[in-house]
Order: C-alpha cells, then sequence, then structure tokens
C-alpha cells in the first residue's frame, strides 16, 4: 500500500503481508508496526528534531531541494523561510482523525462490495456521524477525479439508465419527474469479457450531451454499439464507428443479449446502492456513480 502524502514528497510505504487483506483485525494488527510519528501524519518524530535536509522534498514555492525540519512545528523550511508539511495538498491536510484511521477508512470503502454507508462507517472506525460523512465524501471525490482521467477505446457497449422513481404526478417513462439520466459504457476485451465501465450522470439524451461525454471519454476509431435510441448516433462526431442494434422485434427483448453485460452492471449498480444507502441525492449521485465504478475498474485489492 503506496501512500503519496504530497505530490513532490517521497511516497511513504507501507509493507504488510499477505494476511492483511483477509480482515479489518489483521489489517489492525499489521499497523500497529508503524511509527507513530507516521500513524500520526506529522513529517517528524516527536522528541528532539535535527534539521536534516528532507529527502526529495522540493518546495512548491521556490523549487528548492533541501529543506530542513523545524523543531517546534510539524513543517519543513526551505532556505526561503517558506514553510510546507508532507501532506499539503493532499486529502490528508489539515486533517484532526489519526492516519490509522484514514487508512482503515480507505480499506472499508474500497473493499467493501456493495460500499459502506456513512453510519456504518462511523461505527467501525469509531468517529462521529458527520465526521464520516465529510471522511467518505472526500474518497469519493479522490475516486471521482481518477474515474474521470479514464478513457474507453476498443470495442464499447453503451445504454441509457435511469436513476430515481417517478413521482406521482402523472408522467411514466423516460419524462417522468425525479428521474435522473445516466448513460452506461462497458469497454470489452476480445472474448467478450467486461474490462472497464464508465457511468456519468447527464442533463438529458440529446446529440449534443452524447456527443461532448464521447469526446471526453472515448478514444476516437472505438467501436461503439448502443441501442436504437436517437441521440447514440452522435459518437460519430469523435470520429468513432457507430452501430445501432434493434433491441426490440416482435415482442421480445435483445434476443441475441447483445446488452447483456451492460444491463447486468446497470442491475448491479442499482442494487448497491439501494441497498447500502438510505437515499442518495442529485449533488452527489456523481460521487457514489464513480465510487462503483472505481472498484469495478479496479476489482479485487483496490488500494
Amino acid at each position: 500500500l503506496s501512500v503519496q502524502l504530497w505530490h513532490t514528497a517521497p511516497t511513504i510505504q507501507l509493507h504488510y503481508s499477505a494476511a492483511w487483506r483477509k480482515n479489518s483485525v489483521s489489517w489492525r494488527a499489521q499497523f500497529a508496526t508503524i511509527p507513530r510519528h507516521q500513524r500520526h501524519g506529522s513529517a517528524t518524530p516527536t522528541g528532539p528534531v535535527h534539521h536534516a535536509p528532507a529527502p526529495r522534498l522540493r518546495c512548491p514555492k521556490c523549487g528548492h531541494k533541501h529543506c530542513s525540519a523545524l523543531q517546534s512545528r510539524k513543517l519543513y523550511q526551505c532556505r526561503h523561510r517558506f514553510q510546507v508539511s508532507l501532506n499539503q495538498g493532499t486529502i490528508f491536510a489539515s486533517i484532526k482523525l489519526l492516519l490509522p484511521i484514514w487508512m482503515l477508512a480507505i480499506y472499508l470503502v474500497t473493499q467493501s462490495k456493495d460500499g459502506i454507508s456513512s453510519l456504518n462507517l462511523a461505527r467501525t472506525i469509531g468517529v462521529s456521524a458527520k465526521a464520516a460523512l465529510r471522511l467518505k465524501h472526500k474518497l469519493q471525490q479522490v475516486m471521482k477525479n481518477q474515474d474521470d482521467q479514464l478513457v474507453l477505446r476498443g470495442l464499447l457497449l453503451i445504454d441509457d439508465a435511469y436513476w430515481g422513481g417517478k413521482r406521482r404526478d402523472g408522467k411514466r417513462g423516460r419524462a417522468a419527474t425525479g428521474k435522473n439520466p445516466l448513460i452506461a459504457a462497458l469497454s470489452l476485451t476480445r472474448k467478450g469479457h467486461p474490462l472497464y465501465l464508465k457511468l456519468s450522470h447527464l442533463s438529458g439524451f440529446t446529440k449534443d450531451e452524447i456527443a461532448a461525454w464521447s469526446a471526453k471519454f472515448i478514444v476516437p476509431g472505438s467501436h461503439v454499439v448502443s441501442d436504437g435510441l436517437s441521440c447514440f448516433p452522435a459518437v460519430t462526431d469523435n470520429q468513432c464507428q457507430h452501430e445501432p442494434i434493434i433491441t426490440h422485434k416482435n415482442g421480445r427483448y435483445d434476443d441475441k443479449m447483445v446488452f447483456q453485460w451492460p444491463n447486468t452492471v446497470i442491475g448491479n449498480m442499482k442494487n448497491a446502492l439501494h441497498g447500502t444507502y438510505h437515499a442518495v441525492s442529485n449533488l452527489h449521485a456523481p460521487r457514489y456513480l464513480a465510487e462503483f465504478c472505481y472498484r469495478f475498474n479496479r476489482g479485487g485489492f483496490t488500494c
């Protein structure tokens, strides 16, 4: 498990045996061997501090490579008297919780098959509900930032989906009030097995939305297979090959089972969110979708 505490600082390597992946008890036992100053996220150990240069630590302001540790505070200072901490610019900046709690939370959020709610996380790691919610949203935002950098290529299956239930206003179907449109894109291997997943929230299924989405997340030249929805041909604006397949024929749906994998993934995503969380607001829905994609795209051990 590698934790990058700062973009120019050395990576702190935490070495564990293979047994720590089994459960949190083994994880805590392995983490007890970490030095105290690393467990608290500080840059220097407690007690007397020598002004030795920090290895490979570059000042973010002046770019100076030699920074000395301060005795009074857990900071490093360059020759221009600019002070910086190792966790500056990361989710660990200005944290009040100990690093073991953060690491255990990262383990639980990334390794839970269907996710973990903030209340369950609070009970497990021993913090308040508000602290667990802030911690979980920070981790979800990091997952979203990583997921946004993933672009799909090769053979892709895309399908439309919706999150949310209809309200009692007489409207049904795609135009029902309270339903949020989602697009699910799944890249396949040569043998037809799922490889990477992308779930994105859209304002609507229009050609402009699909064209902008494909330009951001699909590599030009990819082969895109979709159903007969009228907005999906807009992927050709990104120099992609589009193959529409009419799924409804003679009163039957998808006889050739082309969209078996996208439908399965969408169903698993909805079951995971409905079964784990009490509610998912429209504001934070992209983070929850990115959390599901993060675990799916990395599989198994994700840290």
